[in-house]
């Protein structure tokens, strides 16, 4: 990656859209630019209103692009929800240099070979995951390039989608202007930051819990093994203490940020607000602990699903790294303390370490940019701020077919 390239990440949450721009920094990054608007058009993580959500999607770049001076004509969008699906898949290529020494072609080859499978008419690949590589029946392998062999392996796993899921992010991304270079699974670009090595070989559910919903994410000998959404989030709270307070809505999710407490125990009674009621102007004065008495049952609602689903999933007593959280509402005092209790594990709330995004909810977008600096090795494109609009195209393989796919719906 040259100097001067960078890496945009845009996440599209329920309660926010998220731009974040990057640029390589040895074998990390730096995190220079973060544009943020609040989501609208979006419920439960669904895109339910394009026109709303095209509009969010432009303020949270702008906001981005003013920030750094730079134009951005194309970003990597995450990607998440109930209809992703994990396949398995092989795929087998012979070593094509005559000196028998596996590179990056030899690689590339053969996990196009494992993309190579029959689909519903429905369904598309969003991308494919290596497991471990086989090179002439020696198993185990992370990374083959230089070694030397006649046959090259791949198990892996394929990260397919509803088309009509996808079709609707990559239209709202690109009425915004940008052009999708990719899309990433959330929980995948989330685990680059959020998890240790050592977290995701052992085995640890990694949950984000999110506005709209939250999502479960297995992880066992460094391979992603599941994953799956609950539709209950952060939302519930905010409504939970609108209804309990009497309140709106907008005013309960400040009371929120500001006030909440997911524990009683920790809850203060000397901690005092005051809220206006709905319908009049009046204001009643209420208590940190009050507060409390509304959210913490919710929280511990919301944390008892997340361990019911890793034990349908099958994974309740096979987590030695336990539980690492990030989301907003992971911000809010005891939420860590309550997630413990009811989830029975060692849990660690996640938060990056980059200067303007040291919060739980900004862990997808960064990860986004990690996962990609990682996996793909190359930048979005952008222009400078004077630079006439034309995004560029990039991409190739599955998503020009994808986008071939859309051409019939424009």
């Amino acid at each position: 990656m040259a100097k001067g390239e960078y890496i945009v990440s845009l996440d599209i949450g329920t309660s926010k859209v998220r731009a974040i721009i990057g640029e390589p920094a040895g074998n990390g990054i730096n995190v220079i630019g973060v544009g943020s608007a609040a989501a609208q058009g979006i419920r439960h993580g669904a895109i339910v209103d394009i026109e709303l959500t095209v509009q969010s999607i432009r303020e949270a770049v702008e906001h981005a692009e003013r920030m750094v001076g730079i134009h951005i004509a194309s970003a990597y969008v995450g990607i998440s929800g109930n209809h992703i699906q994990l396949e398995n898949s092989h795929g087998v290529v012979a070593v094509s240099s005559p000196d028998r020494e596996i590179g990056e072609e030899d690689m590339e080859r053969v996990l196009q070979q494992a993309r190579v499978v029959a689909l519903p008419p429905e369904r598309e690949i969003i991308d494919v995951v290596a497991k471990e590589y086989v090179v002439d029946g020696l198993r185990g392998i992370v990374d083959p390039r230089g070694m030397l062999g006649v046959r090259l392996e791949v198990d892996a796993y394929l990260i397919t989608g509803s088309r009509t899921a996808i079709h609707n992010v990559v239209r709202c991304v690109e009425k915004a202007g940008i052009e999708v270079a990719n899309l990433v699974l959330l929980p995948l670009a989330a685990s680059s930051v959020a998890l240790s090595p050592d977290e995701k070989k052992l085995g640890v559910a990694l949950v984000d819990v999110g506005a709209g919903a939250t999502s479960v994410s297995v992880f066992q000998n460094s391979v992603l093994l599941g994953t799956s959404i609950i539709p209950i989030g952060g939302d519930y709270v905010t409504h939970d203490i609108a209804i309990g307070l009497r309140t709106q809505t907008s005013v309960a999710e400040k009371v929120k940020l500001r006030h909440g407490c997911a524990s009683l125990e920790q809850a203060s009674e000397n901690e005092k607000f005051k809220v206006p009621r709905i319908g009049n102007n009046q204001e009643t004065e209420y208590t940190q602990y009050d507060l409390a008495t509304i959210i913490e049952p919710r929280m511990q609602e919301i944390f008892s699903l997340v361990r019911k689903e890793v034990e349908k999933m099958g994974f309740v007593h096979e987590l030695p790294s336990g539980y690492v959280l990030h989301g907003g509402v992971m911000s809010m005092q005891a939420a860590a303390d309550v997630a413990a209790d009811e989830l029975r594990a060692p849990v660690r709330v996640a938060v990056p370490e980059f200067l303007g995004v040291r919060d739980p909810s900004f862990v997808n977008g960064v990860g986004i940019l990690s996962y990609v600096l990682r996996t793909h090795g190359r930048s979005s494109y952008t222009e400078p701020v004077a630079a006439p609009r034309s995004p560029v195209r990039t991409g190739g393989g599955v998503f020009t077919r994808l986008k071939d796919w859309l051409r019939d719906f424009i």
